[in-house]
């Protein structure tokens, strides 16, 4: 567990460059074999990219690193609950495991929405999931952000 905070903390790092950024603070790390291989943050805004999530971003990077759109054996953390965008990403590049902190309700797909079952049907295969790690923390920059968002507004 006290692992899985480390590297959790390094995306929450990634996290803050995106608030700092003026975008949704979600960030992701990818550890193979104990060292990163790929980071990202939201991007969406400053890149007017709607796929430039932290997810994505960080699976580019890993796969520029590993010189493999392969990762099964790469663990993804990442701040928040990822999408479905995000969920196909994972499966596509195999990724082995995913850590994410605060639970996404509205827009999660891991365990959120039942996407999981349809998605393991279809891949024959789905990561292996470790949820809330850093929640509380992941999710007070999620709510600071929104809150500063509507005070501008």
């Amino acid at each position: 567990m006290e692992l899985h905070e480390h590297f959790m903390n390094l995306a929450y790092q990634e996290a803050l460059k995106a608030f700092d950024d003026g975008e949704v603070p979600v960030g992701a790390v990818i550890i193979h074999n104990g060292r990163i291989v790929g980071r990202g943050y939201n991007r969406i805004e400053n890149l007017q990219d709607a796929t430039a999530h932290a997810e994505i971003i960080a699976i580019g990077a890993a796969s520029s690193s590993l010189k493999s759109w392969r990762l099964d054996d790469c663990i993804l953390y990442v701040t928040l609950e990822p999408c479905l965008m995000c969920l196909g990403s994972i499966l596509q590049s195999r990724i082995g495991t995913v850590v994410f902190g605060a639970a996404d309700p509205r827009l999660g797909a891991i365990i959120s929405r039942p996407y999981s079952t349809t998605a393991k049907h279809a891949y024959g295969r789905f990561p292996q999931l470790v949820q809330g790690i850093m929640a509380e923390q992941c999710g007070r920059l999620l709510t600071s952000f929104f809150e500063t968002l509507r005070k501008k507004n």
